[in-house]
């Protein structure tokens, strides 16, 4: 069955449907990671977003035990080509059978080279998928200029609490959109992971007296979380421990006076090179961002950069001043991507120790 993508800038790219054949409007991003497709799927980070991977084929290995999450995440998946018969030993079926059964839609046999130059020269745009033969573009076009991800954190936290037995430390982990290996790489490290609801309360979180807080990436616009953004005032304030990637590094900055705004086409991929800013050491990091803290406007008696992206100098981390918080825009778990920067949770481990 045919599909079209249409972009919110008139460009139409046809290909062949895969996963669901329901029609849905998204931001339309690209991910440059070879592998890890499956992470990328399942990071809750892409809610509110469609996936386009610049690796010319996808799903060779099929789908493995290796979700980050409890889903697939993504409004839809845009790939040049896709591998029909995966063969790995840990194989458990097809992209193919894991899109349709989770009722995403997808589109397979277009140039992805060419969508991903259109978003890098023009930016990130809204796109709809469809297998409507029919459809009229003029009255789509302003269907997609209204799209918006909206408030999608609330629609990727969990439901509950729940604990990660641990003989070590006791952290706080605000699930925000959280990825499986963040919990399980301070869990491997002996410590005992409480993960809570993105709406908790700080009193509710406070009231347990943790060692350390972790703040959790997550999707969308960091400036819709106005409530999350209150609370997370209060842990600052609270002179307990904090670690935050991604979206939680966002809001950290955004509780302490800070701002942030959307960059042109964002950082998804495995291969982004950050700077430390204390040892001018550069790692290869996993990253999956849309946003970014503004860090002229940052207030140096509050916070000081720590990291920044050395392909174009955003920020890439923070370290605030007199207290025991640093935060950073990349993913130190990984999954997918390299594990250059995972002592970061060992640092972590070693700031609530010496608190």
């Amino acid at each position: 069955m045919k599909a079209h993508l249409i972009l919110e800038d008139g460009n139409v790219f046809t290909g062949t449907s895969i996963g669901s054949t329901r029609e849905v409007i998204s931001e339309i991003v690209f991910n440059t990671s070879m592998t890890g497709y499956l992470e990328v799927l399942t990071d809750p980070s892409y809610a509110g977003q469609a996936v386009v991977m610049t690796y010319p084929l996808i799903g060779n290995y099929g789908i493995t035990p290796d979700m980050e999450s409890g889903r697939p995440w993504p409004d839809g998946y845009i790939v040049r080509e896709l591998s029909r018969m995966p063969s790995n030993f840990r194989e458990e079926g097809t992209i193919q059978d894991f899109l349709t059964k989770y009722d995403i839609p997808g589109i397979a046999g277009i140039d992805t080279r060419a969508l991903t130059k259109i978003l890098r020269e023009k930016g990130t745009m809204n796109g709809m998928i469809t297998t409507n033969e029919n459809y009229n573009i003029e009255e789509i076009i302003p269907q997609l200029k209204a799209y918006t991800t909206g408030n999608v954190v609330d629609k990727v936290t969990c439901d509950e609490k729940r604990v990660l037995k641990g003989t070590g430390k006791k952290v706080a982990l605000l699930d925000l959109g959280a990825k499986n290996n963040i919990a399980q790489s301070l869990n491997k490290r002996g410590c005992e992971v409480t993960i809570y609801p993105a709406h908790t309360t700080a009193e509710e979180i406070l009231s347990t007296n943790p060692d350390g807080i972790m703040l959790s990436n997550g999707p969308g616009d960091p400036k819709e979380c106005k409530e999350i953004i209150a609370e997370i005032k209060k842990l600052y304030d609270s002179d307990t421990p904090i670690f935050a990637i991604c979206l939680g590094h966002q809001l950290m900055a955004l509780a302490t006076g800070a701002d942030t705004h959307k960059m042109k086409y964002g950082h998804r991929g495995g291969n982004h090179p950050v700077k430390d800013l204390k040892t001018n050491r550069v790692y290869i990091s996993s990253q999956n961002h849309g946003y970014v803290v503004d860090t002229d406007k940052l207030d140096p008696n509050v916070a000081k950069p720590a990291f920044i992206n050395v392909n174009d100098g955003t920020n890439e981390g923070l370290e605030y001043v007199g207290k025991n918080i640093f935060t950073v825009q990349f993913h130190p778990e990984a999954c997918p991507g390299p594990q250059d920067s995972a002592y970061l949770f060992d640092r972590f481990i070693e700031m609530m120790s010496k608190n």
